[in-house]
Order: structure tokens, then sequence, then C-alpha cells
């Protein structure tokens, strides 16, 4: 089993979020979302490539459907009588059989050809898809991604895509070839012979496909089911693994293997009901192709006997009856994969059809910087109606000066943060950069503008050297390692055997704090912003390594707007102006050393922390 990143702590979400994807699509709703990537707008190439498929594969059906009559022809060249006189006796058994052999051959040939010509567009139009769906996933709302786990997202981008890979192979080169097939075989019956062949195969056919049908339906729902436990089994791996530290500190490997089997026991269970209608579909389909099989061989064995037909009709009967039931047996697990498929790509299309809470709107312009300077107006914010976070939050930050955020837990420093980034939209007031209001500018430049430094930096799990680089697109080695100075981290990774190839890790967990925390900087630095936002940048860090890091983050500061969301307080006396949040409203406002002096809010929490951090 893969399995799924671990649940993020998320605030409540806001009001009106469609958190959950709509419902998946219908089946010839996913059918026709497909079509556009078969079909794509001013690709020429692309679309000369379907057609001479489609050329390819009419071929080699009208080949497939000759071949029985050259079948035919041979025996009774080799058994001749008045029933099977025709004009291809003529060509003798040899000449008949080597026709026989090279028609085989084409078909076998035009098919393969068919699929060589094909495959460009099937991978062309996987990899269109699965951009698509990628990058529509990064559009998406942190809302959306701190409710969702990202090991059941990955199965659903996983199965629809593999999901399209099937419907192209199977839907265009099964279905629809099987259709023109039987049509074809079905005129040649009621020429050749009469209509109690094509009845026969008819109702086969009719029976056939009824019973495929109606069992798959109820067998597509078990699938779903069992689909929901293979993600649920998922999700809880991955959850543990990721939290492998955890599970260990508390000795709960045990509790968590029982958890993971307790998953894996339903999807068991699940998979077992899959198995068994399985063979039940299995031996339906078996029964009526073999009765439809019998029935119309003996009625070419009885007009043998009565001399209507040849030897060779009987043989011809025969092989275009299992040129039938092959493909029919096949369309059985065709059609049960297909819907199965379908439904896939039904819930990979419901998650593209899933709105961002944060739309760009489309007469943004890009952000116009002029030193950086932030401005919160009368801004209200709720994740829940029920529950306001900002209550009218009206703040200056002049462009170049810093300013701090503190108060309690829950009364509004990490929303502000979030707002700046545009995580959210304001639900009243207004936030501008620079006098522009960030609704009205384009996301790329505002993110450009802005550089976080989060309380835990999350590496990727490269090397140190791509970590840093990350921060700025085509840089250069000189500004990573300049980046990587300024953060006072470079002489540090010249001491690792590997150096800037350093391999961080998952999450960057081969790192310490501090050092994870300096190549969160240095990354930020090589971003070079206009604004920082510093967000409990150095609160889970030892006390050393924090002063040593807030020297760091100091000079980064210096000539930037600087916001810096902070509990311990002794981190924010060098702010040029410190707010205090309480409750979502500001409380109080001032210089470290003013509101010390002013005996409120502030100086009770500064008195506090003093207290709490005294030796015993």
């Amino acid at each position: 089993m893969t399995a799924t990143a671990d649940a993020q702590q998320s605030p409540p979400q806001p009001a009106g979020a469609t958190l959950q994807a709509p419902p998946p699509a219908t089946g010839w709703a996913t059918i026709r979302r497909v079509g556009p990537y078969l079909w794509p707008e001013g690709e020429t190439g692309i679309k000369a490539r379907v057609v001479t498929a489609l050329v390819m594969l009419l071929l080699a059906k009208l080949i497939a459907v000759g071949t029985p009559l050259l079948y035919r022809g041979a025996v009774d060249a080799l058994a001749p009588s008045d029933a099977g006189a025709g004009w291809l006796v003529g060509f003798g058994a040899v000449g008949l059989t080597v026709a026989y052999g090279v028609a085989r051959l084409m078909n076998v040939g035009f098919q393969q050809l068919r699929d060589a010509v094909f495959a460009v567009v099937g991978q062309r139009a996987l990899r269109r898809l699965a951009l698509e769906t990628f990058t529509h996933i990064h559009r998406l709302s942190l809302s959306y991604h701190l409710t969702r786990k990202t090991g059941g997202l990955s199965r659903v981008i996983e199965r629809g895509v593999k999901g399209v890979d099937f419907l192209l192979r199977f839907l265009l080169f099964s279905i629809g070839p099987l259709v023109l097939e039987l049509i074809m075989i079905a005129v040649i019956m009621v020429v050749l012979f009469d209509a109690r062949y094509l009845a026969a195969i008819v109702i086969t056919i009719a029976l056939y496909v009824w019973f495929t049908f109606r069992i798959t339906e109820w067998r597509v729902r078990i699938r779903r089911e069992m689909n929901e436990q293979d993600t649920d089994a998922n999700q809880k791996a991955i959850d543990s693994l990721l939290n492998f530290e955890t599970v260990k500190y508390f000795n709960a490997e045990e509790r968590e293997a029982k958890r993971y089997d307790g998953a894996m026991e339903r999807y068991e269970s699940a998979a077992l009901k899959t198995a068994y209608t399985l063979s039940f579909l299995n031996f339906g389909q078996s029964a009526i192709i073999t009765t439809g099989l019998v029935v119309v061989m003996v009625l070419a064995a009885v007009g043998v006997e009565q001399g209507h037909l040849s030897v060779g009709d009987f043989v011809m009967v025969n092989a275009y009856m299992i040129q039938i039931t092959m493909p029919l047996n096949f369309l059985g697990t065709v059609y049960r994969e297909i819907r199965q498929s379908l439904v896939d790509m039904g819930e990979m299309f419901g998650l593209l059809e899933q709105p961002p809470d944060v739309v760009e709107s489309a007469s943004a312009t890009p952000l116009a910087l002029q030193g950086g300077a932030v401005r919160l107006e009368g801004v209200t914010f709720a994740y829940d109606p029920a529950r306001p976070i900002l209550k009218g939050i009206t703040l200056d930050v002049a462009a170049g000066h810093k300013v701090a955020l503190v108060g309690h837990s829950g009364s509004g420093k990490s929303t502000i943060g979030r707002l700046l980034f545009r995580f959210y939209d304001v639900t009243g007031g207004a936030l501008t950069i620079d006098g522009q209001d960030i609704r009205n500018v384009t996301l790329k430049s505002l993110h450009a503008a802005i550089g976080v430094v989060p309380q835990d930096t999350v590496l990727f799990n490269d090397s140190i050297y791509y970590n840093i680089a990350y921060g700025k697109d085509d840089a250069t080695r000189d500004e990573v390692e300049a980046a990587a100075r300024a953060a006072r981290i470079h002489d540090f990774i010249l001491s690792l055997p590997e150096g800037y190839d350093t391999p961080v890790g998952e999450r960057g967990l081969k790192l310490s704090g501090g050092e994870k925390q300096r190549v969160g900087i240095a990354r930020t630095l090589l971003k070079n912003p206009a604004i920082l936002l510093l967000d409990e940048a150095t609160s889970a860090l030892d006390t050393q390594t924090e002063r040593d890091i807030q020297e760091s983050l100091r000079a980064m500061g210096q000539g930037r707007t600087v916001i810096t969301i902070a509990h311990r307080l002794s981190t924010v006396v060098d702010a040029d102006r410190i707010v205090v949040l309480e409750a979502g409203e500001i409380v109080e406002e001032g210089a470290h050393e003013a509101l010390l002096a002013l005996g409120g809010r502030y100086s009770a929490m500064w008195a506090r922390q003093a207290r709490d951090q005294s030796p015993v």
C-alpha cells in the first residue's frame, strides 16, 4: 500500500468554502471531457495521427471480417460440393491457404501500425491532463489543502490518469471496432445465410450485454467501496510513516499496526466481494456465449446435412462465431474496466472542477512596488461566520519599518499573515500594499513581493543547494552561496562531506531545527522580497540558536518592510512598533519601552514571560 501525507493542523475554514470536490461527472460527461485531449485545437499533427489510426483500424477490421471467407474457400477446395461451389474455389486450396495466412498477418500488421501511430496521441493526452491536474491542485486554496490528505489526493489523480489511459486504448480500439465488426458480420450472415443466424447472434449479444452491464453496475458499487478502503489504508500508512518519531516516542508501533491492519481488513472484505462477483460474472458470460455458439453451429450443421451448406460454410460460421465470442469475452473485462475508469476519471475531473476560494481578478495588474508599505483598513475576517477572527483591524506598516504582532493564541496574528499572502480574502475592509488593494493585483506579483520565514521551515527531499536555489528561478551558484553566507550557514555546508550536494531528507529531517531555519532564511534572501513576514520564525528553537538566528533575521530585514508574528516578546524588542492583539482587535501599540511604561497587557505579558524564563 502506498500512502498519504499527514493532515496538518488547520484553522476552522471560511464559510462557503467548498472543501469537498463536486460530485463526480456522469459517464458521458466524462467521455466528453476527454475529447479535447484527443482532438486538440491547433495541433494538426496530432489530428492527422488520429485520422491515420482510424484508417488503420478500418482496414484491419475489413481484413478480419474477410478472412473467414478465405478459410471457407480453402475448405471447399479440399472437399468440393455443389453447395460450396464458388468463385474462390478456383484459386485452389494452397492459394487460398496462403491468402488466409497473409490476411491474418495483414490484420495484425494494421493493428500494430494503428497502435504505433496513436501512441503519441495517447501519451500527449495523458501528459496534458496530468499537467493540468497538477497545476490546478497548486491553484486550489489553502483551505482545501488543509482539509485534504495528500495521499488520498494523489490516489485520485493516479487512478484518474490511469483511467484516461485505459479509456483511450480500449474505448477507441476495442468497443468501437467490436461494434463495427459485429455489424459487418451481421450483414454477411444475412447475405450468405438467412435471418435465423442473425437472430441467434443478436439475441446472444443482447443477452450478453444486458447480463454484463447489469452485474457490472452491481460490482462497481463494491469496487467503489474497495477504492475507499484502499485510500483509507494508504492515508493511515503514510500518516504513520511521516510521524515515525512520534510513533517511537509513544511506543505505539503495535497500535499503528493494528490501526493499519483494521483498514486493510475492511479492504480485504471489499476485495473478496469483488473477486466472488467476478467469478459469477465470468461464468454467466461463458454460459450465454456458449449457448449462442451451439445454437448457430447446430443451424449450420443441419444446413450441411440437408445439402444447403457446404463444409466450408460450416467452418466459416464457426470462425465467425469464434471471431465474435472472443472480443465479447474481452468486452466483459473491458466494460468493467471502462466503467471503473469512468468512476476514477469522474473523481479526477471533479477535482478539476473544484474552484479555488481565492480567484485572481480578470482585470488584475502586476503589483507596482514603491517601498512595500502595508495597510490594513477596517479589516474583518472569519473562518466561520459564527466565530469572527479579526474585528475591524486598522494597521499601517510604513515602508522599510519593522512591526511586530504579538498576543495570545487565537488573537488573529497568523491570520493577518495569511491574508497578506492572500491565502484568504478579507471578508470586510481592505488590505493594501503601496496603496494597491491586493485583490486587484496578480497573485504572481503579490507572492513575488513577499518573503515568508515560518516557524518550521519545510524542505524538499533534495540537496541543500536545491533548497536554497528554490528561492529564485535560474539562480547562479554565486548567488546561492552569497545567500548562504548572509544566512550564516555557508561554512556549515562546506564542513559537510558532500557540501552543497548534501541531501536534507524528507521534509529536511536530516538537519537540525536551526540548520533548517538558516536554509529557509537563505532561500528567502535569494528571493529578495520587498516585504518580509516572519511567522514565529524562532519560537521552536533553543535560546542560543534563537539568538544566532535573530541576528541573521535582523540583517535580513535591513531595507525591507518586516512584519514579525511572535510569541516570545524578547525577539521583538527592537521593532519600530509592537501591536498587541486580543480577540481579533488591537488593544495596544507602540515601542517596547513605551508599552512597558504603559503598564497594560504588553507589560503583563512581558513580566509573565520574564518570570517563566528566570532560573528557579
